[in-house]
């Protein structure tokens, strides 16, 4: 190697073994991350969180500084890196001798990159695995052309987008449900007393969170030769599962409320019209089986109850509701048509606790793990909100 060449790989050698020292030094904050989260949980005090708070401060102030000084270093990298090779061009040197121990050099420091730790570190209990890997990833790793995949055509509809969702703070609580007034004022004759009011009725509803999580490991080889972003379509895949959970306990609790028959939109209507109390509003969710039954009705002039109505996600309105369109496995079983009509805020508690969505390295296996998560629970709040409706065919 000519002395020009060795000067430039002793310099990037050197700023190699700084950048090594920086995520020897990054990978400290993983303990540090978790004693606070374990103070953090642990503090009673408002002082004691505000301790807590402050050393979070820190700990984020040194990896902004940390992760500024491995910017600089890794362009100074880039730099020599051009230089040697620049050097190497020149007829004097020997290309396939240089090229050779710069792709050994340059594997050793790709090797100790992939293994660094990323800016967020977050616990994880009992991961397997078994994950993603190079061969259930080939149908987007190319060969000789690039592609991306098609999406498959599905609607998803996200339910707790629907029904009343209430931020909370802790594991468990109790929600207050104002009922609603059915007491009047009486008359009463001048300048005598007041009579006394109707109080106002509340009733409690119990809610205890439940943790859903879960982790998909994914190797770098995949990653590094997909020809799409391939962890942009895992976590997208990951939030798909996350509403399917939401959607099925939602589901399970519309089951719930005061089951009916209809045979027809006659029975709907007296629903809509006298059953369900004029203050509550009226939504519909249906099941692709209860769609296809409405859908094909007719009036007596011959013309599609169904309308259409652009506003709504499924494109139709059942006089003048939106209606929401679910798999018939949401809502009992295939083939089954079944739906909840009345006011989907009223009668749905979803007390929504957390939401994850983490990504990180993992050394011992070579690539990255994708955790999502999500805490909450549902329950019924107002039983006469709404009716479980069941098609029946008529006699």
């Amino acid at each position: 190697m000519a002395l020009k060449q060795l000067m430039i790989q002793k310099k990037l050698d050197s700023k190699r073994g700084e950048l090594e020292e920086l995520e020897t030094r990054s990978k400290s904050f993983v303990e540090r991350e978790n004693s606070l989260t374990r103070a953090l949980e642990e503090a009673k005090t408002e002082e004691e969180v505000n301790t807590v708070e402050k050393s979070v401060d820190d700990l984020e102030n040194e990896k902004e500084k940390l992760e500024k000084e491995r910017d600089e270093l890794t362009a100074k990298i880039k730099e020599l890196e051009k230089e040697l090779e620049e050097a190497n061009e020149k007829p004097n040197a020997s290309k396939d001798e240089e090229k050779g121990e710069d792709e050994e050099r340059m594997g050793k420091y790709k090797d100790k990159e992939v293994r660094s730790a990323v800016n967020t570190f977050i616990r994880t209990k009992g991961q397997t695995r078994a994950g993603l890997v190079s061969t259930d990833a080939g149908v987007i790793i190319p060969e000789e052309i690039i592609y991306s995949p098609e999406k498959e055509v599905k609607t998803v509809t996200n339910l707790a987008e629907l029904v009343s969702k209430t931020k909370v703070s802790t594991a468990s609580g109790k929600y207050p449900i104002l009922k609603r007034a059915t007491a009047r004022l009486n008359s009463v004759p001048e300048l005598e007393a007041n009579p006394q009011l109707a109080k106002p009725e509340f009733e409690q509803i119990n809610w205890e969170v439940v943790t859903y999580r879960g982790a998909i490991p994914i190797s770098q080889e995949s990653i590094d030769d997909a020809a799409v972003d391939l962890v942009s379509i895992v976590s997208e895949n990951a939030q798909e599962q996350k509403t399917n959970t939401t959607n099925y306990a939602i589901s399970e609790v519309l089951k719930t409320f005061t089951a009916k028959a209809v045979t027809d939109t006659d029975d709907i209507k007296q629903i809509l019209n006298v059953t369900l109390d004029p203050a509550y509003e009226r939504n519909a969710v249906v099941s692709q089986s209860f769609l296809q039954w409405v859908d094909t009705l007719k009036d007596s002039d011959g013309q599609y109850i169904l309308h259409r109505d652009i506003t709504s996600p499924s494109g139709t309105s059942l006089f003048g509701i939106k209606l929401e369109v679910v798999n018939d496995e949401l809502l009992g079983l295939a083939g089954e048509a079944h739906a909840f009509l009345g006011d989907l805020k009223r009668a749905v508690l979803f007390a929504d606790r957390v939401d994850i969505t983490a990504r990180w390295v993992d050394n011992e296996i070579y690539g990255q793990y994708l955790q999502v998560g999500t805490r909450f629970d549902v329950k019924q709040a107002d039983s006469n909100a709404g009716y479980f409706l069941t098609f029946t065919q008529g006699a």
